[in-house]
């Protein structure tokens, strides 16, 4: 009997290797994926720690500029739509985060808010961009308002896109893949592994209307990830979710530039009360939580939240002149009086 049991525990033990092993997906070398994910606005350039970061700079060239940063696992395809809509004002500088999208991964332990930061501040200075508002979606967010505590004297402004950084701030319905994350073997048995199905899920959670995830969109999510060394990157970043700076309201109140905060009330990754926490914590800023909107906004409601971005830049930092009507000279002619005879 025993015997019987350990044929059969043996079988199920091979037969569970060989799927994991049918599901095993290698790295796809970065050659292959920049010719697919690069356009001909990409560029990159190299940070001082030998980090290659893939970026875009967009738009208008001698306009105010606008830096746009992604979040967990994402990429700067997130901010195409806002780039469609804005670019025609503003000059647009969306990046890769290392470890991200076409962007190379640090060496060590780096991979945080913090790091992002201070790759941030590195691209836009080798740049020449001196000032900027800077605008975060998500992990990105997280990024955003650490750097504003960090270098307060190189923004005009900020955005917060459904940003993290509170504690407890988790959703109960957020996407199954985040939840495996959190657990250290279910990191270990998915590092190597086809991760399509859960991915898919996982964008489809982040909108209200998932018809709008793709399969372009999953495919190019899925293959990003497969970047030499990505997924090791991602994966620590989950484990160390203990150590990122948690926000408080000391820590958030020193913010003191023009700060904008938009949510979708339906996401499920980010507590939408969130939002309301910034708003009251950050002296003057302006907050906008959409009905029916999910974790990214500037996708899901590119019009709407590219307006709503567009009236704080012109009411808040960058205000549109009036200029006074000019006038046609033939018509200031027939004002002159005619000289006294």
């Amino acid at each position: 009997m025993l015997r019987r049991l350990f044929v059969i525990m043996i079988i199920l033990i091979l037969i569970i290797a060989a799927g994991w092993l049918a599901l095993r997906r290698a790295d796809i070398p970065y050659q292959s994926l920049e010719t697919f994910y690069t356009s001909q606005e990409s560029e990159f350039l190299t940070l001082s720690d030998g980090v290659k970061l893939h970026y875009r700079d967009e738009g208008l060239a001698s306009g105010e500029t606008l830096v746009l940063v992604h979040g967990f696992a994402a990429s700067l395809h997130t901010w195409e739509p806002w780039v469609n809509r804005l670019g025609t004002d503003y000059r647009i500088i969306s990046l890769d985060l290392p470890g991200h999208g076409l962007s190379r991964n640090p060496e060590g332990d780096k991979m945080n808010p913090g790091y992002f930061g201070e790759a941030i501040a590195e691209m836009t200075t080798q740049l020449g961009v001196d000032e900027f508002v800077l605008v975060g979606s998500s992990m990105g967010g997280a990024t955003a308002w650490q750097f504003a505590l960090e270098y307060p004297d190189r923004l005009e402004g900020l955005v917060l896109v459904a940003a993290s950084g509170w504690p407890n701030e988790d959703q109960a319905g957020r996407p199954l893949v985040f939840s495996l994350l959190d657990n250290s073997l279910a990191r270990f048995l998915m590092k190597d592994l086809d991760m399509s199905s859960l991915v898919a899920s996982g964008l489809q959670d982040s909108f209200v209307d998932p018809d709008l995830v793709t399969d372009e969109m999953i495919e190019r999510y899925v293959s990003l990830s497969r970047a030499p060394g990505h997924r090791e990157g991602i994966l620590a970043m989950t484990a160390q979710r203990g150590d990122r700076v948690v926000a408080t309201d000391e820590l958030v109140g020193r913010i003191d530039v023009p700060t904008l905060i938009l949510q979708g009330r339906e996401d499920n990754l980010v507590n939408a009360s969130g939002a309301e926490r910034f708003a009251a914590a950050i002296a003057g800023s302006e907050v906008t939580v959409y009905e029916n909107v999910g974790h990214l906004p500037q996708e899901e409601i590119a019009d709407r939240s590219a307006a709503d971005l567009r009236a704080f830049l012109d009411r808040r930092i960058w205000p549109v002149v009036e200029t006074a009507p000019q006038s046609d000279p033939a018509s200031d002619e027939a004002l002159v009086p005619a000289p006294a005879e």
